[in-house]
């Protein structure tokens, strides 16, 4: 039984490292009903259209309704599949130019997230609205925050500590709606934060020692695509924020897959890259901080 496992390993790994295979040329000729032109193949040469496509049905339609929301793409479902199966030698097939065959990073991207934003507000198993969460929370410290500022057995330093507790939080409610609304933006923002001393770490390793900054960039938002199917699938089962934590560690296996160096060294280069870029956030929150409540 044992052996039996090893060897689909085996072969699953074999899977992973090979890239995709595009179908081969039919054989059978097409008269195009768009521009009327006869051809050999899968496509006319001419328009581009689909020689699957037939007579109007409800069938042709919906896949027509997908494509124009960049969902009927075939690469779009292979992207999803190789993004989880096998995310870094799929990154890296794309960079190399194999980009018909997959979906767009970007638009994938701005795709999930719209998804991620449904999944947050209700569409889960148990209808919870994560938002409605911290609306509630912020709304029952401020409650707790002005009773001790008109508590008359409160001191003088309690009241001021409420006060400021208080301008804390609205200046937290302020930045949590901003990020609610401004999620593509935040994801760019947090990619280019990282992109610089990932790309520094990265940029000569042993399977891609040739890497420019934007192929890296490019890598980075796959992965961060990666992160955002973990999400979906764990708000999706309301599995809570710890699990999707835990999903964090699926930044190693691209990123490995993608360089070529061991575990060891991918998750070392991550820490460093992560642990430099919150120690600039930090220093630039307690600037912000000692300005504004100093």
């Amino acid at each position: 039984m044992l052996e039996e496992l090893k060897e689909k390993y085996r072969r699953f790994q074999e899977w992973q490292q090979q890239p995709h295979q595009v179908k081969p040329l039919s054989d059978k000729e097409h008269d195009c009903a768009t521009c009327g032109t006869h051809y050999q193949g899968n496509y006319c040469p001419r328009c581009g259209q689909s020689a699957s496509i037939g007579r109007y049905s409800f069938k042709n339609a919906l896949l027509l309704f997908l494509d124009v929301w960049g969902l009927g793409n075939r690469g779009m479902f292979r992207s999803l599949r190789d993004l989880v199966l096998r995310p870094g030698y799929m990154i890296r097939d794309y960079l190399s130019g194999m980009q018909m065959a997959y979906f767009p990073p970007f638009k994938m991207l701005f795709l999930l997230i719209a998804f991620s934003v449904l999944v947050d507000t209700g569409l889960n198993i148990k209808g919870e609205n994560r938002w409605e969460k911290f609306d509630v929370q912020y709304a029952s410290g401020m409650n707790f925050a002005n009773s001790q500022k008109t508590d008359p057995s409160a001191s003088e330093k309690e009241k001021q500590e409420a006060a400021l507790a208080s301008k804390i939080m609205d200046y937290a409610k302020i930045a949590y709606e901003w990020m609610e609304n401004h999620q593509s933006i935040i994801q760019i923002f947090w990619l280019l934060l990282l992109s610089g001393p990932l790309y520094f770490l990265f940029r000569h390793s042993p399977a891609f020692p040739t890497i420019r900054y934007s192929e890296f960039f490019v890598a980075l938002v796959y992965t961060n695509n990666l992160l955002i199917i973990a999400s979906i699938f764990c708000g999706l089962l309301c599995l809570g924020v710890t699990v999707e934590l835990l999903c964090c560690a699926l930044t190693f296996i691209p990123l490995k897959q993608l360089s070529g160096f061991s575990y060891l060294r991918t998750i070392t280069n991550v820490v460093l890259a992560v642990a430099l870029v919150a120690l600039v956030l930090v220093i630039v929150s307690a600037a912000f901080f000692f300005i504004h409540f100093g």
